[in-house]
């Protein structure tokens, strides 16, 4: 295969480049209605991922996983660009799977306590607010 036909993959974090792969011959990503593969002439798109394992194809490392957080992945001619919120590598499919469901679940969880956290105090300034304007 010639590298002109082949994707170049890039996974973006917050804060820095979690990894670059040139002569990707195929991605398959996962979004809430299940998974989709991208070849290099696929057309164009933008696609929410959810929480799984993305897989990547390439001559260097062959079928090669990454775990990642839920995000945005956009495709432009050869170029495929992940942004998420973390990702983590790995060769064992199963391992990868079970720190999506373990790290990823925690996060979660700890956001939505943090949310309800806030909504307490939100709804208690604005009776307190309430208190003080009928008082």
């Amino acid at each position: 295969m010639q590298h002109s036909t082949l994707m170049n993959l890039k996974v973006l974090l917050p804060f820095r480049i979690f990894a670059e792969k040139s002569g990707v011959s195929r991605i398959v990503a996962e979004t809430r209605t299940g998974s989709f593969g991208l070849l290099p002439h696929r057309l164009d798109c933008v696609s929410a991922l959810a929480p799984g394992i993305l897989i990547y194809e390439n001559e260097a490392e062959g079928e090669a996983y990454i775990a990642v957080e839920e995000g945005v992945l956009v495709k432009t001619g050869l170029d495929v660009l992940v942004s998420v919120r973390n990702a983590t590598a790995g060769k064992d499919l199963g391992q990868l799977r079970e720190a999506v469901e373990r790290d990823f679940q925690r996060v979660n969880e700890r956001e939505q306590s943090v949310r309800s956290v806030m909504i307490k105090l939100e709804s208690g300034f604005i009776h307190r607010l309430a208190e003080l304007h009928h008082g």
